[in-house]
């Protein structure tokens, strides 16, 4: 029988990996499997309930079986750690699988985490040390920016309520371009819509009420439906400039060229692009080829919710079928949100143990 993602070759790769972080100083720590649902329900909506195994404690309301490392240990280093600090843990991680029964609902998960420092520095010490922990397998590098995309977002000349309702949904990229296109006008006002705001009486003809909202809710949503539809839509010029940096998908290099004819035209970016600059300055004094580097501009939008920067995957290019082997990125905006206020520049990546012995051994 094929061992399995928490089989003895798994945790044999785990401590070899753990060895690799704590070697760079990264001090080991344990998180509790289960965790308070509210906070991550917090952070993620009801979306998480999809992905996690959720139970319930007569004492603590409802808990989560651990669906990563990191929102923990940014709980824990925001409540007692000083910084700069760097971590390294290893252990099991639940996932619900709805899709596709093959995929393990538990499975090792071991990280490296980096606390303070200078960004650029530290997104790439973090990315060269998971490349090189992962050295001898046939892996394909992917790269990415959401800090690009945030701040193309909040420097768009519209409504708060229009940048608030896009920077939501940035990790989802069909509910994003549903609303990009309607705030642009690219997609008409549904014609129900259209009659429901233009009447001076919506509640004329609307039968009793039912369900859990009152009336004033109500009230205060057509409302608010009534000043987004007086909202001036957004230019083409800026529908083009997001199109064209979502779309970016190049060597780092050229990638960087576009970026900065694109802040030329839209100087809210411009932070951001000096960011990548210095980043790949960083990596290349790492030793990393940043002039073969891929870097696609929807990169990381697809997972969890908290990277708000650098984020990068190294994916098999000959099995489509497997997970991402490694992931990680920039986090700051968590240790605000977890932080209560106080933030600290924070990145991280993980890797799938089982999957590096599976493709290491060329186990179909």
């Amino acid at each position: 029988m094929m061992p399995g993602p928490m089989g003895p070759e798994a945790r044999a790769e785990a401590a070899r990996l753990s060895a690799i972080f704590e070697g760079l100083g990264a001090q080991p720590v344990d998180t509790s499997i289960l965790q308070p649902a509210d906070v991550l329900l917090d952070l993620y909506g009801e979306d998480i309930r999809a992905r996690a195994y959720v139970t319930a404690d007569p004492l603590r309301g409802e808990m989560m079986l651990r669906p990563d490392f990191t929102v923990p240990v940014v709980r824990a280093h925001m409540d007692e750690g000083g910084d700069p600090a760097r971590y390294s843990y290893a252990g099991e991680v639940f996932r619900r699988q709805e899709t596709d029964p093959a995929r393990p609902i538990e499975f090792l998960q071991v990280g490296f985490e980096i606390f303070g420092g200078e960004p650029a520095q530290a997104d790439a010490e973090v990315f060269a040390t998971i490349s090189g922990a992962l050295e001898g397998l046939e892996l394909r590098p992917a790269t990415g920016d959401i800090g690009i995309l945030m701040a193309a977002v909040r420097g768009l000349k519209t409504s708060e309520a229009r940048k608030g309702a896009l920077l939501r949904h940035v990790w989802r990229p069909r509910r994003f371009r549903a609303l990009l296109d309607r705030y642009g006008a690219r997609t008409p006002l549904p014609a129900h819509k259209k009659a429901l705001l233009a009447a001076a009486d919506p509640f004329e003809g609307a039968g009793p009420a039912l369900g859990l909202r009152g009336r004033r809710e109500v009230e205060a949503r057509i409302a608010t439906l009534r000043a987004e539809a007086d909202t001036r839509p957004l230019s083409e010029e800026e529908m083009a400039l997001v199109d064209m940096i979502l779309d970016l998908r190049e060597t780092a290099p050229n990638v960087l060229s576009a970026l900065r004819d694109i802040a030329v035209d839209m100087p809210a970016i411009g932070d951001a692009v000096t960011g990548l600059t210095r980043r790949l300055d960083a990596m290349s004094a790492r030793g990393i080829d940043v002039d073969a580097l891929p870097f696609e501009g929807s990169f990381g939008r697809t997972t969890l919710e908290y990277y708000d920067g650098f984020v990068f995957g190294f994916q098999s290019p000959t099995r489509a079928d497997l997970p991402p082997v490694a992931t990680g990125g920039r986090y700051d905006a968590l240790t605000r949100h977890l932080g209560r206020g106080r933030a600290v520049p924070a990145v991280g990546g993980v890797i799938r143990p089982e999957l590096a012995v599976q493709i290491r051994e060329g186990r179909t």
